[in-house]
């Protein structure tokens, strides 16, 4: 067997195959469970994982027997292990459309450039737009990035990009960025090294359309759908942003073809043009809205992406909770959002005065009951940390988390050691950042600094492709 061989490869690609056949869909819920369970991977440490929803692995926990989304360990002898149907959950159970083999990249844009040709083409879109009336095109987002004077065509451009993009966290000198200098009415955040640019929400998009509608300017609320179609193909030649600008095409394309398509949406505000736009996106392309829709699976789905891009390391789950353990959680919430590997991994970051997770006080909710499978049983309910106060909670006075400025020590010692290339470097930079963003995203913790993912950007920004401007 070659030295590349590993059970989890295989075992995956099998089950690709499988649930990619057009008869998969046609099975009922019980046959396509019982498919899943005969293929649980055991490894030798007693982890049970098993490859389900959204083309991805999951790990059973070994506490309460359920199911976390989980990068699969690399090189790990594994014994597939049939299963009743049963220990597997009806969300577990992947549709179909949903593993479709192109995820994209998690890579940010420092080393590697974005190509010459697209940042021309954008180029190409950006000087008309620029040229535009404010006055039939007044800028209704992006406010915070824009001057006054700018038209709202200069920003469904941006927006398109930062939304698109898996990990917009770009090389000062970036070209693809600094093609939009002369409409900024403020430097961009970051440094001179890096651009930490959050990613907009689709909401962002949604309003520059609606206003235009509401305003009774039909035109220039396809016009700017336009601009936003014509930037995500173009968008689309590169994986760091193909996932999402496949799906922002599924859902404003359609407007091109029917222009009153969001007419009654529109009228009902920008929220509502919005929930249009997510309904009409096909299934296949869930896993690059989940941001939109579940930030919690964002999160997960980030986290997973960063020990996955963490895979040459001799112990990634170590690397990754020194990454998960530089953002600011006061309340001490994430670890009910990892798996029991992940769990252990950040604490091993945190100081001694640190107060452990307990899963006994976590907030949780479950239904169903158990499934026997000869030697233990599992929880046949859906369990997930429970949101529903959080919002509550965020009003109520807290302390400020501290803002880390330097990597942490287990980080440093990564960046130390050298990830092997540039790409792989930029992969781990993208991921952290992501997974940075996700968390942001899911709290409403604001993030001022990102010392990990600065700290490998540090190593790799005066590896442009371009020689002419590396640092």
């Amino acid at each position: 067997m070659p030295d590349r061989w590993d059970a989890f490869d295989e075992a995956e690609a099998e089950a690709r195959a499988m649930i990619l056949d057009p008869r998969w869909s046609g099975l009922a819920v019980p046959v396509r469970a019982q498919a899943i369970a005969a293929r649980i991977l055991v490894t030798s440490d007693g982890s049970r994982w098993l490859f389900g929803a959204h083309g991805r692995w999951h790990v059973q926990d070994p506490v309460d027997g359920r199911w976390h989304l989980a990068a699969p360990p690399a090189r790990c002898p594994a014994t597939r292990v049939s299963h009743p149907a049963a220990v597997v959950l009806t969300h577990l159970i992947p549709t179909g459309p949903d593993c479709a083999p192109d995820s994209g990249s998690v890579q940010g844009f420092i080393g590697p450039d974005v190509p010459k040709e697209l940042t021309e083409r954008i180029r190409v879109l950006l000087r008309p737009a620029g040229r535009r009336p404010v006055a039939e095109y007044p800028l209704t987002a992006f406010t915070e990035i824009f001057a006054a004077d700018v038209p709202s065509t200069v920003a469904a451009i941006w927006g398109t990009i930062m939304w698109c993009a898996y990990a917009p966290a770009f090389d000062g000198n970036e070209r693809l960025i600094t093609v939009f200098g002369e409409y900024l009415g403020r430097p961009l955040p970051g440094d001179e090294w890096v651009r930490w640019i959050p990613s907009p929400g689709l909401i962002d998009l949604a309003t520059l359309f609606a206003e235009r509608v509401r305003g009774g300017e039909h035109r220039a609320a396809l016009r700017l759908v336009a601009l936003m179609a014509d930037t995500a193909h173009a968008l689309a030649d590169d994986a760091r942003f193909r996932p999402r600008a496949t799906a922002l095409l599924a859902m404003v394309e359609p407007l091109l073809r029917q222009p009153d398509l969001d007419d009654r949406a529109a009228a009902h505000g920008d929220e509502a043009v919005r929930h249009a736009w997510l309904a009409r996106c096909p299934r296949d392309l869930d896993r690059a809205l989940l941001a939109e829709r579940s930030p919690g699976e964002a999160f997960r789905h980030a986290v997973y992406d960063l020990v996955g891009s963490l895979a040459f390391a001799t112990e990634p789950l170590v690397w990754a909770g020194a990454f998960l353990s530089e953002l600011p959680d006061p309340e001490g919430r994430m670890e009910a959002w990892l798996d029991h590997r992940l769990r252990a991994a950040v604490r091993r970051q945190d100081p001694p005065e640190a107060t452990p997770f307990r899963r006994e006080a976590a907030t949780g909710s479950r239904e169903g009951g158990t499934a026997s499978t000869g030697s233990w049983e599992l929880p046949t309910g859906e369990w997930a940390p429970d949101v529903s106060d959080w919002s509550a909670s965020a009003s109520r006075p807290r302390p400020e988390p501290p803002m880390p400025t330097l990597p942490s020590p287990a980080v440093q010692k990564l960046i130390d050691r050298e990830p092997p290339d540039r790409s792989t470097a930029a992969a781990v930079l993208g991921a952290a950042y992501a997974a940075a963003h996700a968390w942001s995203r899911l709290t409403g913790v604001e993030l001022t600094q990102h010392p990990g993912p600065k700290a490998v950007a540090e190593r790799i920004a005066h590896e442009r492709d371009d020689p002419h401007v590396n640092h």
